[in-house]
């Protein structure tokens, strides 16, 4: 029996900066031009001051728990700007840099994990939704609302994120299916950052996750997900695929979780500093940097000008996010239904009942009840 033919990621940019000769994937950015190229550089930049921000604030008692991206700004940003206004974006809890590219408001970002709403943007503002803490689900919302936008003649397309850890989630497995059988325009993004918590990627796959795809008839391509340059090359021909009717498509993103899978977790109990230190040498805002020094397009006036507004961002964030003020606890009965509810109408007279001492109203219906 013959091998399989090895995989090898598209890369457009090499760790150094120099670029990778890829006629066939470089002709996907041909208009890339420098300023396009700092404007990648700048969101990254920015959206690392952001998730860094968003530890140092947990870690100080400010947020119950943050999911950093540290080390994928490459595989969020690139894909970010290879999205239409119209498009839709269904992430898992780790894509702040995505919601900051697609516009939403950075002091918004926090308020989930600060425990004082239940979501942190307007879905609706932005086209994308909020943090979804059960692993795998998006796939399986993507997918349906990829298939009804389609069902409803509208021309977009669909982005979901998930990690490698996800991918053997059997909601993924499910979306895969649904999404092949009925052309749906979703893109499947699988952030692969080497570690399911603390399970590393081989236990999750034997081969290329990108392989999982094929089994469903769906076209996949792996990507080095530190490269922001090739991330947007392969999200965008698959971004056109969904958006012309030819359904589905699979990336995976091939990267690295430089920090904890959350605040609450400890990675140097089972991963070594000599994969840490091999990795940061493949570290995705400064493979771009050495690009645009090696091409001419780095000056001390932008560097300074990126560096200001990513602590302006980072200055807001916390700003924000210890202003924030707990809710008003009845808030807590609004946005649970899109028309009145008998059941909550109850519930919310119950509670406030309860909150001003009155025994009586609360206890009424559960008389008797053991």
């Amino acid at each position: 029996m013959m091998p399989e033919k090895p995989i090898y990621p598209v890369q457009l940019i090499q760790p150094d900066g120099r670029r990778v000769l890829d006629r066939e994937n470089a002709a996907l950015v041909a208009d890339v031009g420098p300023e396009q190229l700092r404007r990648l550089y700048e969101d990254m930049v920015v959206a690392r001051r952001i998730d860094a921000e968003g530890t140092a604030l947990q870690r100080q008692g400010q947020l119950g728990l943050w999911a950093p991206l540290l080390g994928q700004e490459a595989t969020q940003v690139g894909s970010a700007h290879a999205l239409h206004p119209d498009d839709y974006v269904f992430c898992s809890y780790r894509e702040a840099a995505v919601a900051y590219c697609r516009g939403a408001d950075p002091a918004s970002i926090t308020r989930l994990w600060r425990g004082v709403a239940h979501s942190c943007w307007d879905p609706n503002a932005i086209n994308m939704t909020n943090p979804n803490i059960i692993v795998g689900s998006q796939g399986l919302h993507a997918t349906g609302y990829a298939y009804a936008a389609h069902l409803d003649g509208a021309e977009i397309a669909v982005l979901t994120y998930f990690g490698d850890g996800a991918s053997s989630q059997g909601d993924i497995a499910e979306a895969l299916g649904f999404a092949s059988a009925w052309s749906a325009p979703v893109v499947f993004l699988c952030q692969n950052n080497q570690w399911a918590i603390s399970e590393p990627v081989r236990v999750q796959s034997q081969t290329p996750i990108v392989r999982r795809a094929y089994g469903y008839g769906i076209p996949g391509v792996q990507v080095d997900g530190n490269d922001a340059l090739a991330v947007l090359a392969v999200t965008r021909q698959a971004i056109e695929r969904a958006r012309s009717g030819g359904g589905p498509s699979f990336i995976e993103a091939i990267t690295y979780r430089m920090g904890p899978h959350t605040t609450a977790d400890d990675p140097t109990r089972y991963r070594t500093a000599a994969e840490l230190e091999e990795w940061a040498r493949r570290d995705p805002i400064d493979r771009l940097r050495r690009l645009l020094d090696r091409e001419g397009y780095l000056d001390e006036e932008f560097e300074a000008r990126v560096r200001a507004h990513a602590d302006e961002i980072g200055a807001l964030v916390r700003r924000t996010t210890i202003e924030t003020l707990d809710p008003d606890p009845m808030e807590l009965f609004e946005h649970v239904y899109a028309t009145p509810h008998t059941l909550v109408t109850e519930e919310r007279r119950d509670y406030a009942a309860y909150l001003a001492g009155d025994p009586g109203e609360s206890t009424a219906r559960t008389e008797g009840v053991p």
